[in-house]
């Protein structure tokens, strides 16, 4: 799976009554599908968010009135929030959701944030420290929220040889002539 969905609070109970609960899996599906190896995510986001109804024109995206603060979507009271980044923009996500369910805005949320964290850590599985982390900031944070972990694995770049023969990893395809050549021209230099 691309993806994994942890609700807390009964964000899936939420969901469910808003009939989201099918759209949010083909918008989260999409995302995942979309974003996987891309460098640069933000437009890429914000166009799959538009194409599936998160960003309808009209639908204040703003977190505090006259500020330029926005969720990434929304829909039916259900925000979405996130970055690919870092692990750790869970803190601020949270933070930004809990404001809209403050003041009314939004009914829910889902954070949207990376899977990948450092080899080193021994803190567990993002699953497992996402957990650990709302449940430690429950006094604090009460909008229910799922948290929906991506592996969109690490950037591709491209260096322009993908069309040739040999792939990406080992290069243009050479004829067996050129390589002695070049390497008969090397021992003479």
């Amino acid at each position: 799976m691309p993806f994994e969905l942890v609700h807390f609070r009964d964000s899936d109970k939420i969901i469910r009554k808003k009939k989201l609960d099918r759209e949010l899996k083909i918008t989260l599906d999409y995302v995942s599908d979309t974003l996987a190896g891309m460098l640069y995510r933000g437009e890429a986001l914000r166009r799959v968010l538009s194409e599936m109804g998160w960003r309808e024109e009209g639908v204040s995206l703003n977190i505090l009135d006259g500020r330029r603060y926005q969720y990434k979507g929304m829909k039916k009271g259900v925000a979405i929030e996130g970055s690919f980044a870092a692990y750790e923009f869970i803190l601020e996500g949270l933070f930004r959701l809990e404001i809209g369910f403050r003041k009314g805005k939004i009914d829910c949320g889902v954070l949207m944030l990376t899977s990948h964290r450092s080899e080193k850590s021994f803190l567990g599985t993002s699953r497992d420290l996402a957990a650990a982390e709302i449940e430690s900031l429950s006094s604090i944070i009460t909008v229910p929220v799922a948290v929906a972990l991506f592996n969109l694995g690490p950037p591709v770049i491209s260096d322009g040889w993908e069309d040739e023969e040999g792939g990406a990893e080992n290069g243009p395809s050479v004829h067996a002539t050129e390589v002695q050549e070049a390497e008969e021209t090397g021992k003479a230099a």
